[in-house]
């Protein structure tokens, strides 16, 4: 059963684009893992999106419907087996590894290069809206470090509240004005 503790199952990078390919150990930044690249940097990357993480359990369950997917098919850097993904939404912390401190900020849109690893392209088989709890999700990163395959991962609790207040923006809060203004 799966759970707040796992692992890291596979660590992927690329030069830009889909399939990202296994790394034996990666550097994670507020950019998100050094040695990764993205080829259209409107749609990813950027310190708000600079992971993009999905569960094995999730990749499992798509590849025994027949689609060709597999850890790093469809662009995440971080493959995670053990935690519960209803659980990996936005404003959601997680401990990976020794040092490292993520935050979801987000679902991932799909991708029209991902359209190869589906039955028919169908795409939305990894859509949020289409298929809830089938998402990739992006995250920022609060503190860096080294991360290794095999390495932990905590799904950090916290209210409902808590998540909400971390995902909305800021807001400026003027001061009343006085009755004599």
């Amino acid at each position: 059963m799966t759970d707040r503790h796992g692992h890291i199952v596979q660590l992927s990078a690329s030069n830009g684009g889909v399939p990202k390919l296994p790394l034996a150990k990666a550097t994670i930044d507020t950019d998100g893992i050094t040695a990764d690249r993205q080829a259209d940097l409107q749609a990813h990357g950027g310190p708000r999106r600079a992971l993009c993480l999905f569960a094995l359990e999730r990749i499992q369950a798509l590849a025994a419907e027949g689609h060709s997917i597999a850890p790093g098919k469809t662009g995440e850097n971080i493959t995670t087996a053990g935690i519960d993904w209803n659980r990996a939404t936005p404003g959601t912390r997680l401990r990976l590894g020794k040092t490292v401190l993520i935050e979801i900020t987000g679902y991932t849109e799909p991708c029209w290069k991902n359209a190869q690893w589906f039955i028919g392209g169908n795409i939305n088989s990894i859509n949020q809206e289409e298929r809830p709890g089938f998402s990739r999700v992006y995250a920022r990163v609060l503190e860096g470090g080294e991360l290794y395959p095999d390495d932990p991962v905590e799904l950090l609790i916290s209210t409902p509240a808590e998540r909400v207040e971390r995902t909305q923006p800021r807001t400026i809060r003027w001061r009343p004005s006085s009755s004599s203004d």
